[in-house]
């Protein structure tokens, strides 16, 4: 028989026993069950690595920033700076422009049906000149929109360049020697003129291939052709009075800032002509002999074609039509009536056109 002592435990239960090693096993299952759940997603996460990236948590200082580009995980926010693109090149569309619209330098103020065209057509193939193609009218119609709008219809050029305009009407515009002289003082202008009753003719002869129920040449001429009245008022014959047109001009510029083309040696010599257009601009003689050949259709000579542009540089149709046949006796009496004026433009330009 059995006694217990005071104060000591006795040997285990066997039921307590039972309970101990069950939970213990039950803990080293439940152990071994998360380690093993641990290390499968582990796993997946490594094998999802590959396919996508994952989403840190916040920056690791120690792990350097491969990809610069956004991530599908960033947060929203402004998307990294891109590397800076290249310049595109200059003759793509859209692209700007080089150069800077400037008002005119030079002026080829006059005279209609002098050869006018001519000389715009020639110099614009010079390398050093940009040219407007249309006649603007600035100085004589279309003043009052202001240089900002003049401005805005010239070329582009750059520092090295000429900008230049063609306006015929300029030279018998009462106002634009003023205006132009407001503009710049420093204007260079341009004159091409010829023989005034040949240009008279020519003149003539364009304004009837438009109104072909006009007057005929002679009664236009004339207010009194026995008495010998030659009419004025008519413009093809006021324009031929270049020396009363030419004292407006001379009351703003000097003679030294204008420069007169002959219509004449500009057909039979036009290197020539344009050489000393070219030194009164002060370029370089870059139009020569070779930039030029004589058309026998036209009656005039026009540029030659070059490998920078396939399109030859002719006048168009309306240059070189044949005239409207004038009673020699006509001819004659306008010769007479424009001699004395001949002679003073001579006088006062300092070159003698043989118009006589």
């Amino acid at each position: 028989m059995a006694f217990r002592v005071p104060g000591r435990a006795g040997p285990p239960q066997p039921r307590r026993a039972r309970r101990l090693l069950f939970a213990f096993t039950l803990s080293l299952s439940c152990t071994y069950l998360c380690y093993s759940l641990l290390c499968c997603c582990d796993d997946l996460g490594r094998s999802r690595l590959l396919r996508a990236p994952r989403c840190p948590r916040g920056p690791r200082a120690d792990v350097p920033k491969v990809v610069p580009g956004p991530r599908p995980c960033d947060p929203p926010g402004p998307p990294p700076r891109a590397p800076a693109p290249r310049p595109a090149p200059a003759n793509l569309s859209g692209s700007p422009r080089p150069g800077t619209k400037r008002l005119p330098q030079a002026l080829i103020v006059g005279v209609k049906k002098g050869g006018t065209r001519a000389v715009l057509e020639f110099i614009r193939v010079h390398p050093d000149v940009r040219a407007l193609g249309t006649e603007p009218h600035f100085f004589d119609r279309n003043y009052g929109r202001g240089l900002d709008w003049y401005r805005s219809l010239m070329p582009r050029t750059l520092e090295s360049q000429i900008t230049l305009e063609k306006t015929p009407s300029y030279f018998v515009t009462q106002e634009a020697p003023r205006r132009i002289f407001n503009m710049s003082r420093d204007t260079k202008l341009i004159v091409v003129v010829r023989n005034p009753v040949t240009r008279a003719i020519s003149d003539y002869t364009q304004t009837l291939s438009k109104k072909p129920d006009i007057p005929t040449f002679e009664g236009l001429s004339f207010r009194n052709r026995t008495l010998g009245l030659v009419d004025v008022s008519w413009n093809a014959i006021r324009i031929g009075l270049y020396a009363l047109h030419l004292e407006g001009w001379l009351r703003y510029f000097p003679r030294a800032q204008i420069h007169f083309v002959s219509g004449e040696r500009l057909i039979t010599d036009p290197a020539g002509e344009m050489g000393r257009v070219q030194d009164f601009l002060g370029i370089r003689r870059f139009l020569t002999d070779k930039h030029f050949y004589f058309n026998k259709t036209k009656g005039f000579p026009c540029l030659k074609r070059t490998e920078a542009s396939l399109l030859p540089r002719c006048l168009g149709k309306s240059k070189g039509r044949a005239h409207v046949q004038i009673d020699p006796e006509v001819i004659d009496q306008l010769r007479e009536f424009y001699r004395p004026h001949n002679i003073k433009f001579y006088e006062t330009v300092g070159q003698d056109f043989r118009w006589e």
